[in-house]
């Protein structure tokens, strides 16, 4: 699907983005992979490691439309993963994380349909489901301009879906780096929010593995789930400092005892796969389509009434054990 086809990825100096050129690297031959974010030292340590002639940087902010116009003439494909995430900065800098995750997505949305773009994936968050603190409520609103940008399209070919996952086992953002940083740091203990706080786990490739099928699946309008297992952080601190012992913090503002991905609120909505969810829009587009039968031929059935999937109820648990295997594969 990607051969001799031109991808361009927003944030792609992320750690998502270099997962997503590694693999697309080594499974496909494109014609481009544009890389499309703001900083020139992180664009230049990039292009120490990913030289392949079909490698291009664009400095570029999300926040300038015209510069996203110009990156993406010619583009066929494009994942959206730029986004100001860190819950305690889009605290206290709300205009800004707006200014990005929403106003950005919009500048995306635009730049994609006047340059006839094929397909757009967005990258969300289990924070976009049932929000409580700004950065959620950000992509929450981003993955609605993503959703409904179905209509805007008239009768171009370009299409929109969305991905939500949860945290994620190689990013620099997720509580794996900050354990570690403080246990480089000879700490004596490691701080746990709640005792009874769970979280949902992915790895990075199974992260780009999942967008990369989506591409392949998606209609435009879908917000594609995995199913992925959730562990508790206690669990996780034990597995990563089994001889160091926790301390409780409390609940800091902003989070949750358990993580969202298909909210009850949607259960009218959402269509369970073998191996994922799909979260129908709430408008109906001038192209109709049955998404309980994807591009791939899967078919899903709608859940029950009322049904929640957060990572409190999950089916699928982590061991201390079975994470530090997932560790070393992601």
């Amino acid at each position: 699907m990607f051969n001799n086809k031109n991808i361009l990825i927003t944030g792609g100096t992320g750690s998502f983005g270099k997962k997503y050129t590694e693999i697309i690297l080594s499974k496909y031959k494109p014609n481009k992979i544009i890389i499309f974010s703001r900083d020139e030292l992180k664009q230049y340590e990039m292009a120490q490691s990913f030289k392949d002639e079909c490698m291009r940087y664009f400095i570029g902010d999300v926040r300038d439309v015209e510069r996203l116009n110009e990156a993406m003439d010619g583009v066929n494909f494009i994942i959206h993963a730029a986004a100001l995430k860190h819950v305690p900065v889009a605290e206290y800098n709300p205009m800004e994380c707006i200014k990005t995750n929403i106003n950005g997505a919009q500048n995306v949305i635009k730049a994609a349909i006047d340059n006839e773009v094929e397909k757009v994936i967005a990258l969300s968050t289990d924070k976009a489901a049932n929000p409580i603190n700004l950065y959620g409520a950000t992509k929450l609103a981003s993955d609605k301009l993503f959703v409904a940008a179905n209509n805007m399209v008239g009768d171009r070919k370009t299409r929109f879906s969305v991905v939500r996952y949860g945290n994620v086992t190689g990013s620099r953002g997720s509580v794996i780096p900050f354990f570690q940083k403080l246990l480089d740091e000879g700490a004596t203990e490691l701080p746990i929010t709640d005792d009874k706080m769970t979280r949902f786990l992915i790895t990075l490739e199974d992260g780009v593995n999942f967008v990369l099928k989506n591409f392949e699946r998606m209609y435009g309008g879908e917000i594609f789930i995995p199913k992925i297992p959730s562990m508790y952080m206690t669990e996780l601190a034990l597995a990563m400092a089994p001889n160091i012992p926790h301390k409780i913090i409390g609940i800091r503002p902003g989070e949750k005892l358990h993580e969202i991905m298909c909210p009850a609120d949607d259960s009218h909505l959402t269509l369970e796969f073998d191996d994922h969810f799909v979260i129908k829009p709430t408008i109906q587009f001038s192209h109709i389509c049955d998404f309980s039968i994807n591009k791939l031929g899967e078919k899903g059935t709608p859940v029950e009434q009322g049904f929640e999937y957060n990572s409190g109820n999950n089916s699928d648990w982590l061991t201390h054990e079975k994470f530090l295997k997932m560790l070393k594969k992601g």
